[in-house]
């Protein structure tokens, strides 16, 4: 057998498996087209709003100048970052955000696994359904809507609140002028506002959970506790870590909306966060750059926890996002 033919077979076989895997992909397409024009629009929102602006982290290590655009930007490298970290702000907005932060990470994340569970043992279908659509509700409404009616409700004067503080003798407190109080005031008014909506996963995942563990579960004697605690939150464990691991990625990001809108001078020393922060120092003051990696600082923080809140969660339960 001659080289030529030697080699031309060789090649064959590495081209036709190639060949019959692009083959293979474009039945696979031409199947589920309608499946995958669907998808487009997704696809399309994550390349226009999320992948195509990266390349504005350049910012963060430039003199940015809106004359001159970001790539005539005169180059800084950390400047911006050291800068950051030795702002004698930098240490009291860190701790704001991570206390903040686990504040809701404690209070909030258990609210729609029990609201979930409770919902779940709820026989009238009717009745659940009600509920279940009033719990909705706050998600739908703005902040701007929910802080009008924070204040109104904690008035100093004509407030419910302090109402009923002085109609038990007591004297009336600014709530949202108090730095006690103004932690917990950001806690419970998002816990109110998303634990509704926060069910609709866990819903879902106990919705797959078999009927017939019950059954037996019943048959054997277990109360409803029990089924609770031995099937129920077992078989929705991976869905919680899951959810568990992405609420770790925003570990710094407590929003901006909510904050800016609730907090005063009064209480900056424990309710200035990163975001609110930024808003003050980077953008009204014109200084995008230094706001820009205030951004990226709370990302990488963001991706740090994430990937080793992945790793031990591997680790531990044999389950994660990767």
């Amino acid at each position: 057998m001659s080289k030529s033919s030697i080699c031309s077979n060789q090649l064959a076989l590495y081209t036709k498996p190639k060949s019959n895997a692009l083959q293979s992909a474009v039945q696979y397409i031409k199947k589920n087209f309608w499946l995958y024009l669907l998808l487009i629009p997704g696809v399309a929102y994550f390349l226009i709003f999320h992948y195509a602006p990266m390349y504005g982290i350049l910012i963060a290590f430039k003199d940015f100048d809106v004359v001159k655009g970001v790539w005539n930007s005169s180059w800084i490298g950390l400047d911006n970052f050291t800068y950051l970290f030795k702002s004698k702000d930098f240490f009291n907005i860190l701790s704001n955000s991570i206390i903040i932060s686990f504040y809701r990470l404690f209070f909030g994340f258990p609210a729609p696994i029990i609201l979930a569970i409770l919902l779940n043992e709820v026989r009238s279908n009717t009745y659940k359904r009600t509920i279940q659509t009033i719990l909705y509700l706050p998600h739908f409404i703005s902040w701007v809507v929910i802080t009008g009616i924070i204040y109104v409700f904690l008035s100093p004067s004509t407030g419910v609140v302090n109402l009923m503080i002085n109609e038990f003798g007591g004297k009336s407190i600014a709530f949202l002028q108090e730095p006690k109080y103004f932690r917990s005031i950001i806690v419970l008014s998002g816990i109110w506002k998303e634990t509704g909506w926060g069910t609709i996963v866990y819903l879902s995942a106990i919705t797959s959970i078999d009927v017939e563990q019950y059954e037996a579960a019943f048959i054997d004697g277990a109360n409803r506790l029990q089924t609770i605690l031995y099937i129920t939150l077992p078989s929705i464990m991976s869905t919680i870590v899951v959810l568990l691991i992405l609420r770790m990625g925003n570990i710094l990001r407590n929003g901006f909306e909510q904050i800016f809108l609730l907090y005063n001078p009064m209480v900056y020393n424990v309710a200035d966060v990163f975001e609110t922060y930024s808003y003050r120092v980077g953008i009204l003051e014109g200084r995008f750059s230094y706001s820009t990696a205030v951004g990226i600082f709370q990302s990488v923080v963001g991706l740090i926890f994430i990937m080793s809140s992945n790793y031990l969660s591997r680790k531990v339960n044999d389950a994660g996002l990767w």
